[in-house]
């Protein structure tokens, strides 16, 4: 029989999951990025021995893309983004991808449309080119205001 499983129950069709069923993986991926945050900023970086200290920074010197994150994101759970801005700009340039990204996301769910992010190579290198020219230029004099 069409729509019956082998214990006689209805099978629902792909793409008419109800709305709260839509939302669930949307909601959870909220709830854990929320928690994060909320963690964060109860648990203060800037005081020493919360979290262990970038690797290549202690050992070369060096600020990673990722120097200043934990920063940046406890700095935006206390609403100060400018602060969050000096700690790390892209990483807050990646709260906001989050935030638009997630957004269509659930809109789509609620509208019953499947939601994919397909990255070809140009999108994929020009992210890498982002990352690289962002390390490289706040480990330059120049780009000091970068630094966490």
């Amino acid at each position: 029989m069409h729509g019956v499983n082998a214990n006689s129950q209805r099978v629902t069709p792909p793409g008419t999951r109800s709305v709260l069923g839509r939302l669930a993986v949307p909601a959870g991926i909220l709830a854990a990025v929320a928690g994060a945050f909320v963690y964060v900023g109860a648990v203060d970086p800037n005081e020493p021995g919360h979290y262990p200290a970038c690797p290549l920074l202690r050992l070369t010197g060096i600020y990673c893309p990722g120097c200043g994150g934990l920063r940046s994101a406890h700095a935006v759970a206390h609403g100060d983004f400018a602060a969050a801005l000096q700690d790390n700009a892209l990483a807050v340039l990646g709260y906001g991808l989050f935030a638009v990204v997630w957004t269509v996301w659930v809109v789509r769910a609620v509208r019953g449309r499947p939601f994919r992010v397909d990255l070809g190579p140009v999108q994929l290198w020009a992210a890498g080119a982002l990352l690289l020219v962002f390390t490289v230029v706040r480990n330059l004099s120049f780009g000091d205001w970068l630094h966490p």
